[in-house]
């Protein structure tokens, strides 16, 4: 019996550690960049275009975030430090790649406890040692576009 358990235990190590890799790796492709965060400058550039909406602002409190999916399919976290300002960010962990929620001015990974600062990216507190790629991000109108 602790044979089984011991190579269920080797599936479930062995899974997890693929499913990170593989998460880890669909963050960096989706960033398109050379950084370790995705662009040269740890910005995500991905396959969006200039002025696509994100969201609106009356869906993006002040002082807060919410979770978005972008048109390409990537996860991504809206945040509006301020009345006049925007921010946006990979929802994707740069832990081990799971999905960050927004929790008023912090973002924070379910898996391990990883933090981030939901208007600058920066990790609050590990695991993760590296922030959120950003993504580049205006107000247009009544609505927050990518720049």
């Amino acid at each position: 019996m602790s044979g089984r358990n011991h190579s269920r235990r080797t599936v479930l190590t062995t899974g997890a550690a693929v499913a990170g890799a593989v998460a880890g790796g669909a963050a960096l492709t989706a960033c398109g960049g050379s950084g370790p965060d995705g662009g040269a400058d740890g910005r995500d550039t991905g396959d969006v275009p200039a002025g696509t909406t994100l969201a609106t602002l009356d869906e993006v409190p002040v002082g807060g975030s919410i979770p978005v999916t972008t048109p390409d399919g990537k996860e991504a976290v809206v945040s509006r430090p301020s009345e006049s300002a925007v921010a946006a960010f990979s929802a994707v962990c740069t832990h081990q790649g799971c999905t960050v929620r927004p929790d008023r001015a912090e973002l924070r990974c379910p898996c391990h406890g990883s933090t981030f600062d939901a208007f600058t990216g920066a990790v609050n507190r590990g695991p993760a040692d590296r922030p959120l790629p950003g993504i580049d991000v205006r107000i247009r109108d009544d609505r927050v576009v990518t720049a």
